[in-house]
């Protein structure tokens, strides 16, 4: 079976495994031929303190007409980080196109976690991140992003099975189909959840949790779980899948020095779920 070619649009780092830097080695792994368009050259993660980065725009503003004569198209876009308003209302329009014709459109929104926006991030760009979700066939916002998404107040002891089911209701009504939020607390317990729009079913996956923070993981879940959703599995046994993967690769590197850099993931190939 001839496999769908998908188009990333995400950040480049150049010292961390993050964005495409993780995304391109896992789908090319599974076979899928992968394209980038790069929303930003970023030296290394925010979190070293100190960063280097080159926004895009002018060249995606560039590069699409460019794609639009040639006749490109993709059976699949997944978005991620978006630098700016501009950028966001380039993209989404975009995918706002090729949706029409055809293309299933992933939207992971990026913006902040552990109840707050990343370095940089403003209220603006969360506004232009809704138009995006807007498009979306599936979305996967973690926790953090989803109570910004929907104007929700973030609320540390974690949700009721209820209060998830009218929060995934919320990003819904954005524009999107199908919604994941990832790394919550649902009842007490750490889960992703989920809505899938093709059988209108609710549910709910726990998983252990492993401390500390590793950059990346959430481009290995999304690269993954796109994966899997495009050669026919359900989105709950395709997220049940990404969600091992990430545990399995975390606890295979837990005791490297620095995590800021992510999962080298070139390494650990053989070890992604099938």
């Amino acid at each position: 079976m001839k496999k769908k070619q998908i188009l990333l649009v995400n950040d480049m780092a150049g010292h961390s495994k993050v964005g495409m830097g993780a995304m391109v080695p896992i789908l090319s792994y599974y076979g899928f031929p992968t394209f980038n368009l790069p929303t930003a050259l970023v030296s290394n993660t925010f979190n070293y303190g100190l960063f280097n980065a080159l926004d895009t725009t002018e060249y995606i503003r560039g590069t699409l007409p460019v794609w639009q004569q040639l006749g490109f198209s993709y059976d699949a876009i997944c978005t991620g980080y978006l630098y700016s308003e501009e950028q966001a209302e380039l993209v989404s329009q975009y995918c706002h196109e090729q949706r029409q014709k055809g293309t299933i459109v992933f939207v992971d929104p990026v913006m902040g976690d552990g109840g707050s926006l990343y370095h940089g991030m403003t209220l603006k760009q969360v506004d232009a991140m809704r138009r995006m979700v807007a498009e979306a066939d599936l979305t996967f916002p973690n926790y953090t992003e989803a109570v910004y998404l929907t104007g929700e107040s973030f609320k540390e002891e974690g949700l009721t099975w209820e209060q998830t089911k009218s929060l995934l209701d919320k990003i819904r009504q954005i524009g999107c189909r199908s919604v994941l939020i990832t790394s919550c607390r649902i009842d007490g317990k750490n889960s992703v959840a989920g809505y899938n729009h093709y059988d209108n079913s609710y549910f709910h996956l726990e998983y252990e949790e492993i401390p500390g923070l590793f950059h990346g993981t959430g481009d290995i879940f999304a690269a993954v779980l796109m994966a899997h959703l495009l050669d026919g599995v359900t989105l709950k046994e395709s997220t049940r899948a990404a969600m091992d993967t990430v545990y399995h690769l975390i606890d295979l590197n837990k005791d490297i020095e620095d995590r800021n850099r992510g999962i080298l993931v070139e390494q650990f190939l053989g070890e992604l779920s099938h």
